[in-house]
């Protein structure tokens, strides 16, 4: 599978966080091993993620409404299969739950990624794919 680089279809991706500084602590472990750092918050109600502008805001949904992603996993990809298994570790030390552990997936050729669930009932997923 080709890496396709330049710009995306996305500006950004958010999930929603029930508690916020319980989340905020799950994405900065577990983005950590990716380059993905904390830029702060945006008013009281977000902290935003990225590499070097803001792409993955976590934040207190504003109808005041649950978090619910049932059926949507936002993926990160990653440099190494080691970067996964730092996620995988990092996330599940910080409060995450496994939703599948690091490893190959069969399902896409030369794919090596983990799954979490964050403290809010987000999926999330880093992935490598090797040439």
């Amino acid at each position: 599978m080709a890496v396709i680089s330049g710009d995306g279809v996305f500006s950004h991706a958010c999930v929603g966080a029930s508690d916020l500084p319980v989340s905020t602590a799950f994405y900065d472990a577990a983005l950590a091993p990716l380059g993905v750092k904390n830029l702060g918050p945006f008013g009281d109600s977000a902290i935003l993620y990225g590499k070097d502008k803001p792409a993955f805001p976590v934040l207190r949904p504003g109808n005041g409404e649950a978090p619910s992603g049932n059926g949507v996993t936002i993926g990160f990809a990653t440099s190494s299969q080691a970067d996964v298994d730092a996620f995988h570790a990092a996330g599940v030390s910080a409060g995450g739950a496994c939703e599948g552990a690091a490893g190959p997936r069969g399902h896409l050729p030369g794919a090596y990624a983990a799954y979490l669930r964050d403290p809010a009932g987000n999926k999330v997923c880093a992935y490598f794919f090797s040439e």
